[in-house]
């Protein structure tokens, strides 16, 4: 492993996508057993939102133990694999990423059609949220000041306003990775400071501008599980509804990554001012495609058998993307989004 201090910085972008968060898990743990990267930001939503906190408690634990930034940086990559892995076989154990008394009830999954989560679900049962906060410290989040410590930023939805809203530094909390994988026909609205808050998809999925305008780094890996394309036509009503899905919470995203190419673009002609606007090398990781043959249904279903599937599948696509574009990184963009690829 190289020293921290010779290594090119990167930012991660993680959108949310259910249990398929598992085969986010398997990029980041080829990442970290690589750890030729320092990361300085990480943006996530929802299931993109719980592995970006339990990465950053890994690295806040090492920085609680060692001062040099070499070995800060070792033992970071080590602890958060340890803490993903805690949090995602936790999720399998409860055999459903929300852990909701929907899940595996029948009746109630046809009542929420015309039911809401405050008639299903009125005392707002989810044992997520006991299982995120005994894996992730949170105080040590919100204090962390080493610079090897990447800052999370976490997309939820304000239900009053319609917008994303980014939790990070001290207002990172477990009631903003719960808000941001707040399904709305689920849980009820997740409060916080006088606001209610829906899931983060809706509004940024993942949300890019904090990792331009609060991080230095210019290069941002996208690791994405919903997928942009869909070559059948859906004709039944699953289908469509979930096709309905796909397109909405990929919306925004595809609106940053097209400012953000528009911006590449007239910085390279001239036509701005490199000393206020960025030019941002963005890649990808594409999981869509790879989970798409799982169908939408899968995304509720957290058994052990099928997160661990998922976590070897986003193994497999992390060392493939180290092997090919290692180098790329503080070089060139590898995300051409007019070419869509």
């Amino acid at each position: 492993m190289a020293e921290a201090a010779t290594l090119p910085p990167l930012n991660l972008a993680l959108q949310g996508g259910g249990s398929h968060g598992a085969f986010t898990w398997g990029v980041l743990d080829a990442l970290l057993e690589d750890g030729g990267f320092t990361l300085e930001g990480i943006s996530g939503t929802s299931a993109g939102a719980m592995n970006a906190v339990a990465l950053a408690h890994g690295f806040a634990q090492a920085a609680q133990q060692h001062k040099d930034a070499r070995e800060a940086h070792q033992a970071g990559c080590t602890l958060a694999r340890e803490t993903l892995t805690k949090l995602w076989e936790g999720v399998g154990a409860m055999g459903s990423l929300w852990g909701a008394p929907l899940q595996g009830n029948p009746l109630l999954g046809m009542m929420s059609q015309w039911l809401s989560p405050y008639q299903t679900n009125p005392l707002d049962i989810n044992p997520l949220r006991g299982l995120l906060e005994s894996v992730v410290d949170f105080g040590a989040l919100c204090h962390a000041r080493h610079a090897w410590i990447p800052k999370v930023f976490v997309c939820a939805t304000n239900v009053r306003t319609g917008r994303g809203e980014i939790f990070s530094g001290a207002r990172l909390s477990a009631d903003a990775v719960m808000a941001s994988a707040c399904l709305p026909m689920m849980f009820k609205a997740v409060q916080i400071g006088g606001e209610h808050y829906w899931d983060g998809g809706y509004s940024g999925n993942p949300a890019l501008y904090p990792l331009i305008y609060q991080t230095q780094t210019c290069d941002v890996l996208l690791v994405q599980i919903n997928p942009i394309e869909h070559h059948d036509l859906p004709d039944t009503a699953p289908d469509i509804m979930e096709r309905m899905n796909e397109v909405t919470f990929n919306a925004s995203l595809l609106g940053e990554l097209r400012a953000i190419d528009f911006v590449r673009r007239l910085l390279a002609e001239g036509r701005l001012d490199p000393q206020h606007y960025k030019s941002m090398r963005m890649h990808r990781i594409d999981g869509g495609s790879v989970l798409a043959p799982f169908g939408a249904a899968s995304k509720t279903r957290a058994d052990m058998g099928f997160v661990r599937q998922l976590f070897q599948l986003g193994r497999t696509q992390g060392q493939h993307w180290l092997q090919r574009h290692r180098h790329d990184i503080g070089v060139r963009h590898t995300l051409h989004l007019t070419e869509n690829s």
